[in-house]
């Protein structure tokens, strides 16, 4: 099999070739290596081999088709997840995510590990240990994060679909930036463990960013459901949700809003990816309106999420070093800030914040009294540059000093944060919203901007919603196709 036709095919198309023995996994696994071998060193997306043999005798709904997991929160036995870390890059891991064992009883050939940022705390995938990840839309340019490297394999064609997780919008945002759809599922409908019992306080799921829609809806199939560590059973539908795909989804009621407390000026682009959306949705039949201002108290959201991240990147800094037994130089400055921040933090404002998501939840539940779903840009701005994040000299060197006398508590009182807030949400504030209500929520590639850059749009549904965002989702595919798009790689 030549590459072209390779790329031609999604997942399912691929594991039907393969079913239909018209193509063997053997022979597919070359492609995907192939394709990697040419493209990797231009974009960094796969960052550690996996071992992969396989054989005609794999079984599942995705036998014999390449994949590749992120190498945060999905782990191979025997090989180190590094998270993105220089501190564990050569710790091996005991025993496979339940994630990682659900896509190989599926028959999908995991054969790498693909780039995140350090312990997955930023949209962006630009770590120390393994450098940045870019994007094959515009190799200047991030393909965002925390599931970067999984983007960039998938846009550049290394694989149709990879996995991925989402705490913040880390499915989301790497999917708007590489012209990809990404779902994030609801709260618990994946399973966390074994080693975890509810990331982040169930804020964090699994997924996977992919080309198609159909692909997405049939690994979500492969993966939902819980486990027997895990802390409920969840609700999961009593059909399929590969039988969404092509399901009507009825006439929606859709509310839209694109200014954010956060933001409260878009990219002109973010409006163009939402105004061609609406279009497309008025053209279907739906009914859509403008919001005249956001269905929940997005500043307040915004503050919570960030005060729960820096208290939640302590703990992992703080894992890290149990495990590894690594110092503090082996950590990005970043990580260290954020870490310093998370412990300067009380036990009572931590968790005012987690109990606070309540009030988020009922206030997005009241506007889903009205509403079908939410529509917003997934990014404020088209993908940055590389390096657009990194923090100016003088803060670099400031910031160091504290780290070093242990003073770094002192840079909450600093503009250092302020300046993380602005520039790590400020082009990404419309995500978060479906992490900490539990809420499901999709981005997909319906718009490219006037310099050739996927500009995303996200769907936010209320509670097992997932069924819903697939049937919507594959209507827009049809009226507006985008799997044939190619990176210019």
């Amino acid at each position: 099999m030549k590459f072209d036709e390779y790329r031609a095919h999604d997942a399912t198309g691929l594991a039907k070739l393969v079913a239909d023995k018209e193509v063997t996994a053997a022979e597919l696994l070359a492609v995907a290596k192939e394709r990697a071998a040419a493209v990797n060193p231009r974009i960094n997306a796969v960052v550690r081999d996996v071992p992969a043999s396989p054989s005609d005798e794999l079984s599942g709904p995705f036998a014999g088709v390449p994949f590749l997991i992120k190498d945060l929160a999905q782990d191979y036995a025997g090989l180190p997840s590094s998270r993105g870390s220089r501190a564990l890059m050569s710790t091996p891991v005991a025993e496979h995510s339940a994630v990682v064992q659900r896509w190989i009883d599926a028959g999908l050939v995991i054969f790498g590990k693909t780039n995140t940022p350090e312990f997955g705390t930023k949209g962006i995938t630009e770590p120390d240990a393994w450098g940045p990840a870019r994007n094959p839309w515009d190799l200047s340019r991030t393909p965002g994060g925390s599931s970067g490297g999984s983007a960039a394999a998938v846009a550049s064609g290394i694989v149709p679909c990879a996995g991925a997780n989402d705490g913040g919008g880390s499915i989301r945002i790497p999917a708007a930036c590489c012209g990809l759809v990404g779902l994030k599922p609801g709260r618990g409908l994946t399973p966390s463990g074994p080693a975890t019992g509810e990331s982040m306080h169930g804020a964090a799921v699994q997924g996977v960013v992919s080309r198609t829609v159909r692909d997405t809806a049939a690994i979500l199939d492969v993966i939902r459901g819980g486990e027997p560590c895990g802390p409920y059973v969840p609700g999961v539908p009593d059909f399929p949700f590969a039988s969404c795909a092509g399901a009507d989804p009825g006439k929606l009621r859709i509310g839209v809003r694109i200014p954010s407390a956060i933001n409260p000026a878009p990219h002109r682009e973010s409006f163009a990816a939402v105004e061609s959306t609406v279009q497309i949705l008025t053209d279907l039949g739906h009914h859509v309106d403008e919001l005249p201002r956001a269905p929940f108290d997005d500043a307040a959201l915004a503050r919570d999420f960030l005060l729960t991240w820096f208290v939640y990147t302590a703990w992992e800094l703080d894992e890290a070093k149990r495990i590894s037994g690594a110092g503090d130089e082996s950590f990005e400055r970043d990580t260290l800030i954020l870490a310093a921040l998370g412990r300067a933090t009380s036990g009572v404002d931590y968790v005012d914040a987690v109990e606070r998501r309540h009030e988020h939840t009922r206030r997005l539940t009241t506007f889903f009294e009205s509403y079908d779903l939410l529509l917003t840009p997934t990014l404020a701005t088209p993908p940055p540059k590389i390096g657009a994040f990194d923090l100016p000299v003088a803060l670099q060197h400031a910031a160091d000093v504290l780290i070093k006398t242990r003073t770094a508590r002192l840079l909450r009182y600093t503009k250092i944060v302020d300046d993380m807030v602005d520039k790590n949400l400020g082009w990404v504030p419309y995500t978060q919203l479906a992490n900490l209500t539990g809420r499901p929520a999709i981005s997909l590639p319906l718009h490219w901007t006037a310099d050739g850059l996927p500009l995303g749009v996200q769907f936010v549904a209320p509670l097992a919603g997932e069924s819903l965002l697939i049937r919507l989702a594959a209507q827009l595919e049809q009226a507006a196709p985008w799997a044939d798009r190619v990176a210019p790689v």
